[in-house]
């Protein structure tokens, strides 16, 4: 069966992972990081992407993004790809493919995510600075002062969520579908023209993209 179109709204925040292919190591070193850091920076501005938080693991790649039109993710992570993966092969002397051929939302958790080596955790935590971010406005109305918005999102980060919450991201997650307050998945429907909820394992979908109503 095909898949889905990923939702895609104009400035709507957008949380996306790209893996190594198999999956294999894509950012062995701290120099590959930094590498891709650096295409990441250069390539934000061609598509007027916001980029509100990052994190490079060894094997994949979070990135929480802001698109300002249609299809600016795609372009985005294409361009991306392809500049790092040229990179990358140039340095090792190597071929072929790097990433998995569709990136896509992926549900990631740790206990200490500022100590991340490579992560944006850290700057709004007000630990280092980062001059990829962009703070989003729901980050900023923590506080107006820096200080205080930074142990703010610290307290956030130690917050445990409930388990149905952590199930119920995880469900919108692995489905693609968009987790929110009513009247914002009725927007989301909206635009969109498909079902902004997730679909129950037990009943079959009547069309792609919608479940049967209750």
């Amino acid at each position: 069966m095909a898949r889905l179109p990923r939702l895609d709204l104009p400035g709507i925040p957008q949380h996306v992972i790209q893996r190594g292919n198999n999956p294999l190591p894509c950012f062995p070193d701290s120099a590959d990081r930094q590498r891709y850091l650096h295409i990441l920076h250069g390539a934000l501005p061609d598509t007027g992407m916001a980029l509100h938080a990052y994190v490079l693991m060894s094997n994949r790649v979070h990135l929480l993004l802001a698109p300002p039109r249609l299809g600016a993710v795609s372009c985005l992570m294409q361009a991306l790809g392809r500049r790092y993966v040229r990179a990358f092969n140039s340095r090792r002397g190597r071929t072929g493919t790097l990433w998995e051929g569709r990136y896509e939302p992926r549900p990631r958790a740790t206990d200490a995510p500022a100590q991340f080596p490579c992560s944006s955790c850290a700057s709004l935590c007000g630990q280092r600075d980062d001059v990829l971010p962009s703070p989003h406005p729901a980050y900023t109305a923590l506080s107006t002062s820096r200080t205080e918005r930074a142990t703010a999102y610290r307290a956030l980060l130690a917050t445990i969520l409930p388990d149905d919450e952590l199930q119920a991201i995880r469900s919108y997650l692995q489905q693609q579908r968009a987790l929110g307050r009513d009247s914002f998945r009725a927007m989301v429907e909206a635009k969109t023209r498909r079902l902004a909820g997730i679909c129950s394992a037990h009943r079959p979908a009547l069309r792609r993209g919608s479940c049967r109503s209750t």
